[in-house]
């Protein structure tokens, strides 16, 4: 018995299937993991590695000038009229040629002369029918341009991949930054939370005094103030982070439906660590310099790319054809055969000074690099100093703030103790708990200033793992 199957059922199947192509994805990444993530899925980087892979078919593309090229040609020709040429008449002049030779005497007793005027006759050459088949064999022995090619591939190929370097590592110096500023968010956030249940408990204290006649409704109302602004600056922080996260996604190539947990956290010892190390740097450190100096390489190749342009080409080539003719179509019969072997030399004489022009304007783009060159050093050494600098303000404004947040902690906890035992006001604690709010908020900003600085720091130096 065959089972009818119902609209219900139908929908019932598929369902399942369509909610696994949509399921999302969880991702938990360290920094680390995080910036390997993006040299495999973000866009930029994606399109570097692409421009490796096609760099490679164009090297293999300049290789194959050098190899030999064969091709093939077979054909029919079927000519339904066979074109008649118009000639002297050579038979006649041949016949009349033999006979006033041996002196032969026509009718009338004379002998026979060659005449005036033969005429001319039509004659056709051809059949109807033509096959032909033939291979072709070209090679290459000298040319001044595909010779330097072969020398620059693999300058070409290092360039190609210093370009996806210098790509990727500023995504992953971006990824490093708006990670970092996640995780401490993070710790904000943990921070507003103790703020909150901190003027919770305060409320509640504060209540129960009034309660027993030792506060005012003013006072409740204030810290009732102080307790909703709070609430409001978490949600702000919260929103701010949802964000953030959306465009680490979008730096990372990851979908913004999957969830992404960061593993790292940030603290005032990571922010420090390392700093030593990298004081110390190297131009050759940076990817951009390596950049610039291959590129520096390729246009001395250019340069005497132009100048073999003055140096004959030589090839070599050859081919062997087959050709049957016949009136009727087919393939049986007598095929004639021929083959060829040549040696070509074309030797350049004078072309308006093109080829003098290239190479002057060669040399001049060779000039125009390493002058960039020069200028990118200047660049270095200035970013170099200028992030040294950011990160030493950095450090010290958090060494700073991180102080003044410990005093302002113990200037609570004791203001809090006075209160408790009465002998403290409402406006003290208050106050208080505002100076400390403040202090945990500049702590937050320097945490943040510090996390950008030494990432720019540890990049300007070529140290950015």
């Amino acid at each position: 018995m065959k089972r009818r199957i119902t609209a219900r059922m139908l929908l019932a199947l598929l369902l399942p299937a369509a909610f696994t192509a949509g399921a999302q994805q969880r991702y938990e990444l360290t920094a680390e993991e995080a910036a390997a993530f993006a040299r495999k899925n973000n866009v930029q980087v994606r399109n570097a590695l692409l421009d490796i892979r096609i760099q490679e078919q164009t090297n293999r593309e300049i290789t194959s000038a050098a190899l030999p090229q064969v091709s093939g040609n077979a054909g029919i020709t079927f000519n339904p009229i066979v074109l008649a040429q118009r000639f002297p008449n050579f038979i006649a002049l041949g016949t009349y040629g033999v006979l006033a030779q041996e002196g032969v005497k026509n009718g009338a007793g004379n002998p026979i002369t060659l005449p005036a005027d033969v005429g001319f006759i039509n004659a056709a050459f051809g059949t109807k029918w033509q096959n032909n088949a033939g291979i072709t064999l070209q090679q290459l022995l000298f040319e001044g341009q595909v010779f330097v090619g072969l020398q620059a591939r693999r300058a070409s190929m290092e360039f190609v991949r210093l370009g996806a370097d210098v790509t990727e590592e500023n995504i992953r110096a971006n990824v490093y930054k708006i990670y970092f500023q996640l995780a401490a968010a993070r710790f904000q956030t943990q921070i507003l939370d103790a703020n909150i249940a901190r003027l919770q408990k305060l409320s509640d204290d504060t209540r129960k005094i009034y309660s027993a006649g030792f506060a005012e409704k003013l006072d409740i109302d204030k810290v009732t103030v102080q307790l909703n602004n709070l609430v409001t600056e978490r949600q702000k922080v919260l929103n701010s982070v949802d964000n953030g996260y959306v465009g680490l996604k979008f730096l990372l190539g990851m979908s913004v439906r999957d969830t992404l947990v960061l593993k790292d956290t940030v603290s005032y010892e990571q922010v420090r660590q390392g700093i030593l190390e990298a004081t110390q740097y190297k131009y050759e450190d940076r990817k951009e310099f390596q950049y610039a100096q291959k590129g520096i390489e390729l246009g001395k190749y250019n340069i005497r790319r132009y100048k073999l342009t003055y140096l004959p080409t030589v090839a070599l080539a050859s081919n062997y054809n087959v050709l049957l003719q016949s009136n009727k179509f087919g393939f049986g019969g007598a095929w004639n055969r021929g083959a060829s072997i040549g040696l070509n030399v074309s030797v350049p004489v004078f072309d308006g000074f093109a080829r003098a022009a290239r190479i002057q304007r060669a040399r001049l783009e060779l000039q125009k690099s390493e002058t960039q060159l020069e200028g990118l050093k200047l660049n270095i050494d200035n970013e170099v100093q200028t992030a040294r600098n950011n990160l030493n303000n950095a450090l010290s404004t958090l060494d700073i703030q991180k102080r003044n947040m410990e005093l302002a902690e113990k200037v609570y906890g004791q203001t809090r103790k006075k209160y408790e035992i009465g002998s403290g006001s409402q406006t003290e604690i208050t106050n208080a708990d505002a100076d400390l709010r403040v202090a945990q908020s500049n702590y937050i900003s320097a945490l943040y200033d510090a996390i950008i600085a030494r990432i720019d720091f540890m990049k300007a130096t070529g140290k950015l793992q």
